[in-house]
């Protein structure tokens, strides 16, 4: 199970740190993105930081166990979040975050399961 957990939140780490240096460098395209799906352009940092906060919570599950159940506990509500902001919008790219979500929920589990 913790291989399972290391493969997982690595890979969501991945994505998250990523995605957060994204909007972190002021890309054009991910903040007309938020933008569209009605997210305040003073929330886009706070997001971004949340995001850097879950991914590396994530990498220090690996040897915290409580901190990797809280980080993937965190990112399983961030994206729950991210689901209901895409659906008030009426936007129906839903994949990335139940995608995303699921992987966190998949990280909480194995993280539990490991421990």
């Amino acid at each position: 199970m913790f291989i399972g957990y290391g493969v997982v939140s690595v890979l969501l780490s991945a994505i998250l740190i990523g995605t957060a240096a994204v909007s972190l460098s002021g890309n054009a395209q991910y903040r007309a993105n938020l933008r569209e799906l009605r997210v305040p352009d003073a929330w886009q940092p706070r997001l971004a930081v949340t995001k850097l906060a879950g991914g590396a919570g994530l990498l220090a599950g690996l040897v915290a166990v409580p901190l990797g159940v809280v980080a993937a506990s965190g990112v399983v509500c961030y994206f729950i979040g991210a689901v209901l902001i895409h659906l008030r919008a009426g936007d129906r790219g839903l994949v990335p975050p139940i995608v995303s979500g699921l992987l966190a929920v998949a990280a909480l589990i194995l993280r539990l399961a490991s421990a």
